[in-house]
């Protein structure tokens, strides 16, 4: 399997917009995209976990992978469609879209709930592979899914290795793992999941990094990796430094609210997240863009 060329560098995992009245608003995610792009990204994941996706419908799913690749500069950017569901079929039909669509990636974590074994998650990736011809990434969320990816599963290191997976997103803090992973097989893109940790993963063989406040803390992150490519590892590890700080003041106020609050602040409104997740009080909207104004 070759390594695909051209998918290293910042993805923004990109937010969902709402209007005033909680529908997807399109013209809200151009304007992030136009923005993102001119400070730096290479592409964007869209409809991820940034994305609020299982509070999303169906429908809405689809529109906003539409939206993406109805984007005026398509040309300029690079795509990746999250297809990730519970249910195979449901996930096999995103996959079809993203073809349809021309994404140059679709991503999926393994499925979720169910807590099922390594064979039966290898064997949703091979069929999502089977159906869509995308190159299919692994977004490996333990976290979140609650599943740990054993990598020395036979199913795994299979499709690690057979050219059903062309990439890992690795939303861990487990570098050590995504070391093993390269190293299985060294065509394969990595991207760190965590912006928190993104030197790291750059020095552990990340090709690049798909991240949440890249939604709007990009100029702090091409600092950080034009410090890391002039080998200058002091000032990398001082721009690694302020975007935690400002990571910690987002995730003590709620990760997401907090990104959509300081695009707002930006000049960008794309509204509020759905329910459960909170609205900002006024004194943590304060101390958010007080971190943000001290380390940006």
């Amino acid at each position: 399997m070759k390594k695909m060329e051209n998918m290293g560098g910042f993805f923004v995992a990109a937010i969902t917009p709402f209007d005033a009245e909680g529908r997807f608003n399109p013209k809200a995610l151009h304007a992030l995209m136009d923005r993102t792009i001119e400070q730096g990204a290479a592409g964007f994941l869209i409809g991820g976990s940034s994305a609020e996706c299982p509070l999303l419908s169906h429908k809405e799913r689809i529109d906003g992978l539409m939206a993406a690749a109805h984007y005026d500069g398509r040309e300029k950017t690079k795509l990746m469609a999250s297809v990730a569901s519970i249910s195979t079929d449901e996930a096999l039909e995103f996959a079809k879209s993203a073809e349809a669509l021309k994404y140059d990636a679709m991503i999926s974590t393994v499925p979720y709930y169910y807590k099922f074994g390594m064979k039966q998650i290898a064997q949703y990736f091979v069929q999502l592979r089977n159906h869509a011809d995308v190159p299919l990434f692994l977004y490996n969320f333990p976290g979140n899914t609650g599943i740990e990816l054993d990598i020395d599963s036979d199913y795994i290191k299979g499709i690690l290795t057979d050219g059903t997976i062309a990439g890992i997103k690795q939303t861990s803090l487990n570098l050590y793992q995504m070391e093993r992973i390269k190293n299985l097989n060294d065509q394969l893109v990595i991207y760190g999941g965590f912006d928190e940790v993104y030197i790291g993963a750059r020095m552990l063989g990340a090709d690049g990094a798909i991240g949440s406040t890249f939604n709007f803390t990009l100029p702090i992150f091409t600092k950080l990796e034009a410090a890391y490519s002039a080998k200058d590892y002091e000032l990398a590890q001082q721009l690694q430094r302020r975007a935690n700080n400002i990571m910690q003041a987002l995730v003590s106020c709620s990760l997401f609210p907090s990104i959509k609050h300081m695009l707002k602040v930006q000049g960008l409104d794309v509204g509020a997240c759905r329910a459960p997740f909170p609205a900002l009080t006024d004194e943590q909207k304060a101390y958010i863009e007080k971190v943000v104004a001290e380390n940006m």
